[in-house]
């Protein structure tokens, strides 16, 4: 079977590249033109035939070379899919059509002058994949993103016809290992994606421009990137950009069956001008620190996962902190079910008078880790969120959750999603935020086709009242569908 040019078995780190418009118009173009096998081919017996490849979130992690080989059962549209164009090359085409359907009450409990909404929000993406020869590959993704009848949209919610992704990489053996590079506009995301994410949950993803490298042996994995995360203009068409006073470096490290699972660890300087926190204001310069282990023994799996951030912004010292964990345990009867428990802590800001800042930035966190109805965010808080999952089938599944939430420290205010906090909360009433019911579930059709749907009662306390807030509902029905 044919490999795709994918990371390590638990890499959820996404590409990075540089931006240079005339050098996407040629990305683009190229395209058009060339094509890639993947490195690394296992040997294919007459007695054995590969499986096609799975639709994945990330498209250019698939590998459609093995249309090639007659075996492989052909559907309508493949001859779009595998494009033989030279030797050991092929041009790969495809789209992705997400929509859902919202009703939002109360977003932002209604302290932003939200009023109660139903709307779609509508992805779609086409994408054109060239692998040429054995090590190389060119990614091209365009996305339209758009939000109807929406009454407040932001840049999470739509993005006219803009260039999504767009890069070059680079896969060859070097010294018994692997080296990786890519340089372009891509998707990064680390782990549970809990403070840097692709952004799946919303409308619009996040991208980012730089370079991106990686070097694995054996059971270890170095990686290093810079980058521009990718500022979206949410109205026009092609003209999403990054700049200076964005940015985001850093360097990671992976090791394999390290106290039964996989430890990781990464350092990334995070810098941005015009910063705003209730409490500072300014240029700002984070320094993070971030580990991580995960595993899974006999019935048992977990996640666990603390980041630092020391830096400056404006006058004052950045001192914050954030852990989280994801524990379960699943029964082997005949659902699959299994108990879970999240727990989740972010630092806030403990005197407004000093000159550190303790609020923790939520960075790049995926919009909708707690809820697709993403009502809170990363920042001054204590969650916990005992679940329950069952899969009568393979195909269906059934998530229940309630979910408990405090602020670190009433000193900070409560914490909207991108570090935006809400009015009237710094300093003012308890520490308990509310609580949340939350129900899913996600029945996969066929291998191209899915649905979903999540409903969300999020019961506020006394604080968000008493700062003009309300209880609040949604609901959301989800169709995707991949080619």
């Amino acid at each position: 079977m044919n490999l795709p040019m994918s990371y390590h078995k638990n890499d959820v780190l996404k590409n990075s590249g540089l931006h240079l418009k005339f050098f996407y118009s040629g990305l683009v173009l190229m395209s058009s033109m060339f094509c890639f096998k993947s490195a690394y081919a296992e040997t294919v017996t007459s007695s054995t035939c590969p499986d096609r490849p799975n639709i994945l979130t990330n498209r250019w992690q698939e590998n459609w070379d093995v249309l090639k080989m007659p075996c492989v059962p052909k559907k309508t549209g493949d001859g779009l899919k595998y494009i033989p164009f030279v030797t050991k090359s092929y041009l790969s085409l495809g789209a992705n059509v997400r929509e859902r359907f919202e009703i939002n009450n109360h977003a932002k409990f209604g302290t932003a002058h939200n009023p109660a909404d139903s709307y779609l929000i509508q992805r779609l993406q086409l994408h054109a994949d060239a692998r040429i020869g054995d090590h190389l590959q060119i990614f091209t993704q365009l996305i339209d993103s758009r939000a109807f009848n929406k009454k407040n949209i932001s840049a999470t919610d739509q993005n006219r016809l803009d260039l999504e992704q767009a890069f070059i990489a680079w896969v060859s053996p070097l010294n018994n290992g692997t080296f990786k590079f890519r340089v372009g506009r891509q998707e990064m995301a680390f782990d549970l994606q809990r403070f840097i994410s692709n952004r799946e949950g919303p409308n619009v993803r996040q991208s980012f421009d730089g370079i991106w490298s990686a070097y694995e042996y054996d059971e270890w994995r170095f990686l290093g990137y810079l980058t521009r995360p990718v500022q979206v203009e949410k109205n026009d068409t092609f003209n999403d950009h990054s700049k200076s006073n964005l940015t985001f470096n850093g360097f990671r490290i992976d090791k394999q069956n390290v106290l039964g699972g996989e430890l990781s660890g990464y350092y990334s300087r995070y810098k941005r001008d015009n910063a705003t926190f209730p409490n500072a204001s300014g240029h700002e310069i984070r320094d993070l620190y971030d580990v991580r282990h995960m595993g899974k023994k006999n019935n048992i799996d977990w996640d666990i996962e603390a980041m630092l951030q020391y830096g400056d912004i404006g006058e004052q010292s950045i001192h914050a902190w954030a852990i989280s964990s994801i524990t379960g345990y699943s029964f082997t009867d005949p659902w699959s079910t299994r108990l879970g428990l999240q727990l989740d802590a972010a630092s806030g800001d403990k005197n407004p008078q000093d000159s550190k800042l303790n609020t923790f930035n939520q960075l790049f966190a995926n919009g909708s880790y707690f809820t697709l109805a993403g009502y809170t965010g990363y920042s001054n808080m204590i969650h916990v969120k005992p679940s329950v999952t069952i899969k009568p089938t393979d195909k269906l599944t059934f998530l229940s959750a309630l979910g408990f939430q405090w602020r670190e420290t009433t000193k900070d205010a409560i914490y909207f999603q991108g570090n935006s906090s809400m009015s009237k909360t710094a300093g003012q009433g308890s520490r308990w935020t509310g609580m949340y019911l939350q129900l899913r579930a996600d029945q996969k059709i066929n291998s191209n086709l899915s649905v979903a749907a999540e409903a969300v009662h999020y019961q506020v306390g006394d604080t968000i009242k008493d700062a003009g807030g309300k209880n609040a509902n949604y609901l959301g029905l989800e169709l995707k569908y991949g080619w």
